[in-house]
């Protein structure tokens, strides 16, 4: 079975339709694409939207779907629209029959499943005594996390596509899942173990992250058998090697030898990869342990409050020298004029520590600083003003060897440019549940054109 992964977050960037048309050579029996992330932060979850254009998302869809429906073979996409909530799916449903009405391609079914989980139906699990424990070092899930959550979705995992393949889906538009999941399912239903299937979906869930040289997104076709997993590079410059696919396969995890689903654990502890061919990686030895209770994660977000962002730019040797007390001065004045509490105010150093910020091993100033200021309250007048004051107080700190009145800090505009909300994640809790469908309804749509609409149309 052959599965191509077209892109490694569909829509952040739009993908490279040169490998994707090989891909498309190789006559894939799935076309599948990963579309959300946790990297982009909190905000499209909390604020309900896409970080990406939507022509970008679109761009994306479309070319995939005149390709699976040219091949006659399923089309999967997982975690729609960044976060996987409800309106992001119902978005890429609508641009799917859109796109099929524009292109009058003959009718074909679309199931979907939503992942958006009522806070009201985990208070009640709560108020029943249900224990949902925090992941990372977070306490069990309390009634006060529920307060300053805006939206909670649940991760599912192969359970809701297979499903929907089984009812005579042409194209699945999922809800939040785990990346491997939507790779996973389809050779799962085909037969192929659970563990060559989960392995192979890990490889693939980022696309041509698992090649080298970097290229961030090309089309990467995997193949299961009942023997081993292979991953091939679609673009001709680029390989996918022992070191490039065995490094991804332990990518963004606190232990690289394990991926958690709902409903077990894949272990590659003792996995083999060999080159099987200049582009090709061959893998064997994963294994699966199904878990039991089932535990689904359930990620949150929350609005913080307003924000605004100023900058500034210091040349000057001596402030640079002494940017601790310049930094200080301007949050001593902003304290000043609005106390100690109900804001939130930071400094970030880029040419010092601005990426790293404690966590830098060599805090040497370059020869400039840009300062970013960020400012958060409940309200944009609020924010705005804590952040101007912020701002313009690095012009006036006094420092005991400046003279001068002027000079020391650049100001990139004089304004202070209002920023998206704050937001943070307030949940990453698992909950028991006795169903792996319980959280994720799912539906069936049509999209295209009716044989009868065809013939009104000749």
């Amino acid at each position: 079975m052959k599965l191509l992964s077209t892109n490694g977050h569909l829509g952040f960037a739009p993908l490279r339709p040169d490998s994707f048309h090989r891909g498309l050579a190789e006559l894939p029996d799935v076309i599948a694409a990963d579309s959300g992330s946790s990297d982009v932060g909190a905000s499209p979850l909390a604020l309900d939207y896409s970080t990406s254009p939507l022509a970008w998302q679109r761009s994306d869809l479309e070319q995939m779907l005149l390709a699976a429906r040219q091949l006659g073979v399923p089309m999967i996409i997982g975690s729609a629209g960044d976060s996987g909530a409800n309106s992001r799916v119902d978005l890429y449903v609508k641009l799917i029959k859109e796109i099929a009405e524009e292109h009058q391609l003959p009718e074909f079914t679309v199931g979907y499943f939503y992942s958006e989980v009522p806070q009201e139906l985990l208070a009640a699990r709560l108020r029943d005594g249900t224990v949902m424990p925090g992941l990372d070092g977070r306490a069990p899930l309390s009634v006060e996390d529920l307060d300053v959550t805006d939206r909670v979705v649940a991760v599912a995992g192969v359970h809701p596509f297979i499903e929907l393949l089984d009812m005579g889906a042409d194209v699945i538009i999922g809800g939040r899942c785990s990346d491997s999941a939507i790779f996973a399912a389809p050779a799962i239903r085909a037969g192929f173990e659970e563990a060559s299937s989960y392995h192979l979906g890990k490889l693939l869930e980022c696309a041509s992250f698992c090649a080298e040289p970097y290229g961030g997104k090309e089309s990467v076709l995997g193949t299961i058998t009942n023997e081993d997993i292979k991953v091939k590079a679609m673009h001709p410059d680029q390989m996918c090697t022992v070191a490039s696919v065995s490094s991804h396969a332990m990518y963004e995890r606190s232990n690289p030898y394990y991926e958690n689903v709902l409903g077990g654990q894949l272990d590659m502890s003792n996995c083999l990869y060999e080159q099987f061919d200049e582009r090709t990686t061959r893998v064997t030895g994963a294994v699966f342990t199904p878990t039991d209770p089932l535990m689904v994660k359930l990620e949150g977000a929350g609005r913080v409050g307003a924000r605004y962002i100023g900058f500034a730019g210091i040349r000057d040797p001596y402030t640079i020298e002494h940017i601790d007390a310049v930094i200080a001065w301007s949050r001593a004045e902003v304290v000043k004029a609005f106390g100690e509490a109900g804001y939130s105010l930071k400094f970030h150093r880029y040419g010092i520590d601005g990426v790293m910020g404690p966590w830098e091993p060599h805090p040497v100033p370059g020869h400039e600083v840009g300062l970013v200021v960020e400012a958060v309250a409940p309200t944009d007048d609020a924010a705005e003003a804590i952040c101007m004051t912020a701002t313009r107080q690095l012009f006036y700190a006094r420092l005991p060897a400046v003279k001068g009145t002027a000079g020391s800090v650049a100001f990139l505009f004089d304004e202070v440019l209002r920023a998206k909300p704050a937001c943070s994640w307030t949940l990453n809790h698992l909950m028991p549940v006795e169903d792996p469908l319980e959280l994720f309804p799912i539906h069936t749509t049509h999209a295209g054109v009716s044989p009868r609409g065809l013939e009104g149309s000749r």
